[in-house]
């Protein structure tokens, strides 16, 4: 999209007969090359990945397997540049418009961008848990970062994702428990000469795309070189277990159902309430009935009406 010049700067984009001379100085008959490839009217289509369509009765593991198939199709990005800035600070649904905007160019992608497109492709499936796993590692005299995204559905564990390695991406959710998972992505790294550092672990990630909340992207932090094995586990195990506390309890943001419900049970509810007006001296003991207010009848018959 720019050159650099001689200072290491940034110029204007180029026209394409200064660019054709540029390539000319490297290559002698370069300019000739570029009309050639520019006028040509046979050149095949670049093919573009779907993205994935399920049926409802399409299981989960075989849709995992499908969103899978498809970053993979998109490639990882060798250019060195990053095509999408994703800040981790923006809301998810901020992220969700980018990652929509990735399945429109279908440009090659890198494990972070991975992230933002499997939370993206998997947020109707809500019996599908998501959270991020990242990971730092040591290989000769330099250090490394990775994520994935983690994915618990029925009890079992596996990661969606996107790696020069083959076996640092994708993981079916067969793992039992979230430190087998984690295991097995130490090994994997160990068969690749990389010694596991640190592994940081988010909470689950809202299934609702409109969400103002933003991803929790280190929840747990574990420092291997400061934990036992035992501990390591007995970490991860915490982690997964606070994870399913949190589900659960039901942090996240009610349903509509839910409000429904509340509006056509109680439907004085609100700033008129007589349970939000009543002091401390004006409540019973639960053996204690309070006598029918005949005035205050009259008012809460005519508030439902209105309602």
């Amino acid at each position: 999209p720019f050159f650099i010049n001689r200072g290491g700067l940034p110029v204007d984009e180029p026209t394409w007969e200064q660019m054709w001379r540029h390539v000319g100085r490297i290559h002698p008959e370069g300019d000739r090359v570029a009309q050639r490839i520019r006028g040509a009217a046979d050149l095949p289509k670049i093919p573009i990945p779907s993205v994935p369509v399920f049926q409802p009765s399409t299981p989960i593991p075989e849709r995992l397997e499908a969103v899978q198939r498809y970053i993979r199709e998109l490639q990882y990005n060798h250019t060195g540049t990053q095509f999408f800035e994703i800040k981790k600070s923006r809301p998810l649904t901020g992220l969700m418009d980018l990652a929509k905007e990735m399945t429109k160019e279908a440009l090659p992608i890198k494990c972070l961008e991975a992230v933002i497109l499997g939370i993206y492709l998997t947020n109707n499936m809500t019996t599908l848990d998501r959270f991020p796993i990242s990971f730092k590692t040591h290989f000769s005299g330099n250090y490394f970062r990775h994520i994935v995204l983690g994915v618990n559905f029925g009890g079992r564990y596996g990661a969606l994702g996107i790696s020069r390695r083959e076996e640092l991406m994708y993981k079916a959710p067969v793992f039992r428990t979230l430190s087998e998972l984690i295991f097995d992505f130490e090994e994997a790294y160990r068969r690749c000469w990389h010694t596991l550092k640190k592994v940081k672990l988010g909470h689950c990630v809202s299934h609702d795309p409109h969400s103002v909340e933003q991803i929790e992207w280190k929840r747990s932090i574990l420092d291997l070189d400061k934990l036992t094995r035992e501990d390591f586990r007995k970490e991860l195990e915490r982690h997964a277990r606070d994870m399913r506390l949190k589900i659960g309890k039901g942090t996240g943001p009610p349903s509509p159902t839910k409000d429904r419900k509340k509006d056509v049970s109680s439907p004085q509810r609100g700033q008129a309430s007589p349970h939000r007006r009543n002091s401390r001296g004006d409540r019973r003991p639960s053996g204690e009935k309070k006598p029918a207010d005949s005035k205050a009848m009259p008012d809460l018959n005519g508030y439902q009406i209105r309602v």
